[in-house]
């Protein structure tokens, strides 16, 4: 894990700018876009208190929802994962993923997709992470914290075309169970339930879950994503994706 933001290399930014549109002139540099973007998913800034180094703070909000919008980030995202498995020695693409949810709280004067999870006892939104064996980041979602993880889960689902076509198996815990796994089946995919043996006394990793809660503790990493500042929840789904491409990068090169 990195401490604190870095601007992109010369190597880093030949990895990722093929999958930027950077085939068009434009006076805006993108390389220097991307640098804000990492900046503010790491230091948690405001959009219009960005520094002067970075360009105008609209300019890049513009790129950022647009990125997001046009699947552009997504595909950034999957090319990265699978640069980095295969730097590691794996396939580019996992077989196995692994499914869970963390409730975070949410920015006060938001009321939109705002609940509470009375188990966890949050008031704010709960966020879903598609994870391979090693914990990067292939899908995720951002719901209100009292929707079911079953049923906040299913439109993951619908981004299978960015998980590769190896996956044949998505690892979950109980509460996936019913509306999540019929939309699994429908698919012809496994759905595996993790858990600890019953045998178990103390913390005892369950599973090959366990690479979903470092995950989540990675993500504490960048302040943006400490807490739901955003307004909708695409917007905070799309603040993980940038965290992952970060993680990658910085493993990476």
């Amino acid at each position: 894990m990195v401490d604190g933001y870095h601007q992109l290399t010369d190597s880093q930014w030949q990895a990722m700018h093929p999958w930027l549109p950077v085939r068009r002139k434009r006076r805006l540099c993108l390389r220097a876009v991307v640098n804000a973007l990492l900046y503010v998913c790491r230091t948690g800034c405001q959009w219009r208190c960005l520094p002067n180094a970075f360009p105008k703070w609209t300019a890049v909000y513009y790129y950022y929802r647009r990125w997001q919008q046009d699947g552009t980030l997504q595909r950034l995202n999957r090319a990265l994962n699978e640069a980095d498995r295969q730097a590691h020695g794996q396939e580019a693409t996992p077989d196995v993923l692994c499914l869970d949810s963390q409730s975070v709280k949410l920015a006060p004067r938001i009321a939109e997709h705002r609940g509470t999870d009375g188990g966890k006892r949050v008031n704010g939104r709960k966020r879903q992470v598609l994870v391979d064996r090693n914990g990067r980041i292939w899908a995720c979602r951002s719901h209100a914290a009292n929707q079911h993880d079953s049923r906040g889960a299913a439109p993951i689902l619908l981004e299978r075309r960015h998980w590769g076509p190896r996956v044949t198996t998505i690892i979950t815990d109980h509460a996936y169970r019913g509306h999540f796994t019929k939309g699994l089946l429908a698919r012809g995919l496994r759905h595996e339930i993790g858990s600890r043996p019953p045998s178990a006394k103390g913390f005892v990793p369950a599973g090959c879950r366990w690479v979903v809660e470092r995950t989540f503790a990675w993500l504490n990493f960048f302040r943006r994503l400490v807490m739901d500042y955003e307004y909708t929840p695409e917007s905070h789904a799309a603040w993980i994706l940038w965290a992952n491409v970060s993680l990658c990068l910085n493993r990476l090169l």
